[in-house]
């Protein structure tokens, strides 16, 4: 990878929360920042304060032709990427059966094939270059889903099931990948970025109320403080041995090591189940190996 000095990190969502700070760090540091955003006038700051290093582009993550053309302008002006974060995404809160296709499907041409259309764009940049990292924005609603946000959680779901295989893939070639596994942090996520169900089913109330609730409540209140999360995926990309997942914030530690403990004592309850259903004499090895 490019030494720090030069290099060059594209941002999805830099106006705004997570990709704005980390934006912010990153070009504080004296390394350089493409600034992604759907209303690129609202990043114009950082590109008049830092004119040489800082390069503002319109992107819509749901519109192909924007993701092809930003990468292109990236690769014009700076003559490479180094380091892809895909931290463009927002929330949706509701029960399963509340939200309609329309809503699901809008979260998901936004959280994942927006995330998959620009990695498969930069990723023959990082291929011919042999080297790179990719940050992908999950959250710990990535690795343990909440009753009524089903659908945010299923599409961080699978941008962690895309990013385990990615790793794996791109390895060889010098390229890295990370999860990044948020928990509350103050960040307009609860507020601007969360979208409510417009229906609601009474029945669904006694399990996801009081949820919905407390998203509200603590907006603006969260524990999570951005700036040492951005301190934190920094020095993830300057590590020699860079983790799969950075799990950012103390509830977001608690939640997936309770998941954890829950999968390994529901997966040995069943144990003698779950092996007991090969065909006599057959030989059972890894999966994949």
């Amino acid at each position: 990878m490019a030494s720090s000095s030069h290099r060059v990190w594209f941002i999805t969502g830099s106006s705004t929360g997570f990709g704005r700070t980390l934006a912010e760090a990153v070009l504080d540091k004296g390394e350089t920042v493409v600034l992604t955003a759907r209303k690129p006038e609202q990043v114009e700051d950082l590109t008049a304060k830092f004119p040489n290093r800082a390069l503002a582009v319109r992107l819509d993550v749901t519109k192909p032709e924007e993701v092809r053309e930003a990468v292109k302008q990236a690769i014009a002006t700076f003559g490479r990427i180094d380091v892809l974060v895909n931290n463009a995404g927002y929330g949706t809160m509701g029960a399963i059966e509340e939200l309609s296709d329309e809503v699901v499907r809008r979260q998901f041409e936004t959280n994942v094939f927006g995330a998959l259309d620009v990695t498969r764009a930069v990723l023959p940049h990082l291929r011919q270059q042999r080297s790179g990292h990719i940050l992908n924005f999950s959250s710990v609603g990535g690795f343990v889903s909440f009753p009524g946000a089903g659908i945010y959680c299923s599409t961080k779901f699978a941008l962690e099931g895309i990013s385990e295989a990615l790793a794996q893939e791109v390895a060889h070639l010098g390229i890295k990948v990370t999860i990044v596994e948020p928990g509350a942090f103050r960040t307009d996520f609860n507020g601007r970025s969360l979208v409510l169900s417009d229906t609601q089913i009474a029945d669904y109330e006694p399990v996801i109320s009081s949820f919905r609730q407390w998203l509200q409540d603590n907006d603006g209140k969260q524990p999570g403080d951005p700036k040492k999360a951005a301190l934190a995926m920094i020095q993830a990309v300057e590590s020699d041995n860079p983790p799969l997942r950075l799990t950012l914030g103390a509830d977001a530690v608690s939640a997936i090591d309770a998941k954890l403990e829950s999968v390994k004592a529901e997966l040995y309850a069943w144990k003698e189940v779950a092996v007991n259903t090969a065909f006599e004499g057959a030989e059972v090895g890894a999966i994949g190996g």
